[in-house]
């Protein structure tokens, strides 16, 4: 009898453990599902509140310059507009409609008024429309954003554009725009990316078909010279400039800031070891910072020099690309590049070390950000010569 009683008791409680665990399972996949498609949702809406909030600014701007145009005197007309525009709608809808807010939707319609074409077409209630449609039609898919963004005038939020509308070079303006959307730069790292010039030093750095090149299509490294900078800016190493700090002192700083580092790198560039080891005719040697470019498919080899560039440290980063070259490179990768970052550098001294075709460069580093109005001149006067 007991063993007869036993038998069903035993399956009955094998068989509900396994139940109940597929049921924990079942219940923490759909909250994964649930979550990833909140996340995305609110995400969604983000991107298409940020939208409507630019497209309502320039409307709003426009509205004040045609009512402008319409006074006697423009100066004194626009403050007494936009202070009586700022009164009604600060009352009708509170914060956000400030005199200094509205003279920046002004700023704003006069610097990108040549799209006001595009802007026209795409109205703002069908914008709205749209992304409530979007989001209705909603699935989970992390590739998913706003419908065709590159086709749409305004594509970044309006911090964004508060930092770009006060760039007064259309070509220079365009250039942040477009950087900032391809690289999902937030308005901080563009702040940060205007203010240490990276326009002018990428101009500075390239020959005259790299500047068109340049002015019309997103920096995308398309071979190993795309890469250096004239200068590289380490402002973020929080260094003062002063012959008294060692390599070490500067390569600590880097790797304390390394996506700072990585970002004024320049565009693919992932970290793989710092201080890296390796051994050759019973001799250890250790390289500063090894990178990896994924646009080019090549390996970046970084030196750390704090004083004059010298033949010895060319020689030395010939041997390491080299035995990147011969024992560390797949079949299918490029050739390994090597940037020596100096505080000063002597391009004479590269060009007679080194085989032309050496993939070697010496690149100056500053330790503060360059005068912006100085690179301006720079640029203008190679641009002249270049013409």
């Amino acid at each position: 009898m007991c063993e007869l009683n036993s038998g069903p008791k035993a399956d009955s409680s094998s068989s509900a453990k396994p139940s109940i665990l597929a049921h924990n399972m079942s219940l923490d996949a759909m909250l994964q599902r649930a979550s990833k498609l909140v996340a995305q949702s609110r995400s969604y809406i983000g991107q298409a509140a940020n939208l409507i909030t630019v497209y309502t600014s320039f409307e709003l701007g426009r509205y004040i310059v045609e009512e402008e145009q319409q006074g006697s005197s423009r100066a004194d007309y626009g403050k007494q507009v936009i202070d009586a525009l700022s009164h009604s709608l600060t009352q009708m809808y509170g914060r956000g409609f400030s005199t200094t807010n509205l003279k920046y939707m002004r700023q704003f319609y006069l610097a990108y008024r040549d799209r006001e074409e595009s802007v026209r077409q795409l109205q703002i209630g069908e914008l709205i429309e749209e992304g409530a449609t979007g989001i209705r039609q909603f699935k989970i898919d992390e590739s998913q954003s706003l419908p065709n963004p590159r086709i749409r005038p305004f594509r970044l939020s309006w911090t964004h554009y508060l930092t770009l509308m006060r760039i007064e070079d259309h070509t220079e303006r365009d250039f942040y725009e477009r950087e900032a959307f391809d690289n999902n730069w937030d308005a901080k790292t563009l702040r940060h990316q205007y203010g240490s010039s990276l326009y002018e030093r990428l101009l500075l750095s390239r020959d005259k078909e790299d500047v068109m090149r340049l002015a019309n299509e997103s920096a995308t490294p398309q071979k190993p010279q795309d890469l250096l900078k004239t200068p590289f800016v380490l402002d973020f190493a929080g260094l003062e400039d002063k012959a008294s700090y060692h390599e070490s002192d500067l390569e600590q700083a880097v790797l304390d800031h390394l996506q700072d580092f990585l970002l004024e790198m320049g565009k693919g560039f992932l970290f793989e070891k710092r201080q890296k080891r390796f051994s050759f005719a019973d001799r250890d040697y250790f390289l500063d910072m090894v990178l990896y470019n994924r646009f080019l498919r090549c390996y970046v080899l970084v030196d750390f020099k704090a004083d004059l560039l010298r033949h010895e440290d060319l020689g030395q980063m010939q041997m390491y690309v080299n035995y990147y070259d011969r024992y560390v490179r797949l079949p299918g990768e490029n050739p390994t590049v090597g940037i020596l970052l100096c505080k000063r550098s002597d391009q004479a001294l590269v060009e007679l070390t080194l085989p032309e075709d050496a993939h070697i460069y010496a690149r100056e580093y500053k330790l503060y950000l360059p005068d912006k109005q100085l690179l301006q001149r720079k640029l203008a006067e190679w641009l002249e010569e270049s013409s």
